[in-house]
């Protein structure tokens, strides 16, 4: 099929050498050999009359005009893909379906075993690849490489749909046998303890940071992992305190000599949410995924 003189079929041709950037990623990524695809950005070339794809020392950059057709590519591509490929009707019991799932350390434990347990019994076939929020997730997101994306609701990107699954609060943790804290955790307490955090290289906005900027102080801090759940494990043995999600610290509570108190100091409750592309709002796999996730998180506020 053509549109003004161009093969449509060259535009899943032209999308995946944009997003590689290589001619060999992009031909085994459409399983196609490297002179067919060679020949389809030959073709692509001579339609836009533009070079797309120029070599630049060991690695092939996009040209302007390439940098500007590239989203609008991937846009076309899912519209079509949207409004053509997906089933009208979804079966669980019969799909073999994979969702491509955005999630954080925290939601993997917290949210998707109950999520897990809820699919198998209705659709065993159906598998999941949950994929970390590293890089850009809300790109990949709108360029359809994820189906959901589950982030707080302060850091939902703008542009699609979303909506609440459940709310967490934060508890501080210390070791049970510590006696550098009493019954109750002051604020005068819990600033003096050395603390211990977790701090992410991709996190848009740190807690470090929007703590002093919130009260105004500094926390000593005594350790850094890059990890929610090793929060928990590190006080122990120590007069050290963490500030962490009150779900993944009552579940450590069941298996660490540690002690929980509340927060001293506010902290806004966390809204998680799950969000979608705009033009996958009908689709009935994703419809009958996100019932599912809002199951799951009713069981984890019953729990």
């Amino acid at each position: 099929m053509r549109f003004k003189r161009l093969d449509l079929n060259l535009l899943v041709a032209l999308d995946a050498l944009l997003r590689e950037r290589n001619v060999s990623r992009a031909a085994d990524g459409l399983n196609l050999s490297q002179s067919a695809m060679s020949n389809a950005l030959a073709r692509l070339r001579d339609y836009f009359n533009d070079d797309l794809l120029v070599q630049v020392g060991r690695k092939m950059e996009l040209t302007p005009q390439a940098e500007s057709l590239a989203e609008s590519v991937r846009d076309i591509l899912l519209r079509i893909d949207t409004a053509i490929a997906v089933q009208p009707d979804f079966v669980p019991a019969e799909s073999k379906r994979t969702f491509t799932l955005l999630v954080s350390e925290y939601t993997t434990t917290v949210l998707i075993p109950a999520l897990l347990s809820l699919v198998h019994r209705e659709a065993e076939h159906i598998a999941f690849r949950f994929l970390p929020q590293t890089g850009s997730p809300e790109a990949m997101l709108t360029s359809g490489d994820a189906d959901l994306l589950i982030m707080p609701e302060a850091f939902i990107p703008p542009g699609h749909p979303f909506e609440p699954l459940y709310e967490d609060d934060f508890s501080c943790v210390v070791w049970r046998d510590s006696a550098a804290f009493g019954d109750t955790l002051t604020v005068d307490a819990f600033l003096a303890a050395p603390h211990i955090i977790a701090e992410f290289t991709t996190a848009r906005v740190s807690y470090e940071g929007w703590f002093i900027k919130r009260h105004g102080v500094e926390r000593r801090i005594a350790a850094i992992t890059p990890s929610f759940l090793t929060l928990c494990p590190l006080v122990v043995g120590t007069d050290c305190i963490a500030t962490v999600h009150s779900r993944i610290a009552r579940q450590a509570a069941r298996a660490l000599p540690i002690r929980l108190f509340p927060a001293p100091m506010e902290i806004p409750t966390l809204v998680q949410t799950v969000q979608w592309h705009k033009y996958r709002s009908q689709d009935p796999g994703l419809k009958w995924l996100r019932n599912r996730l809002q199951e799951a998180a009713r069981l984890i506020q019953a729990q």
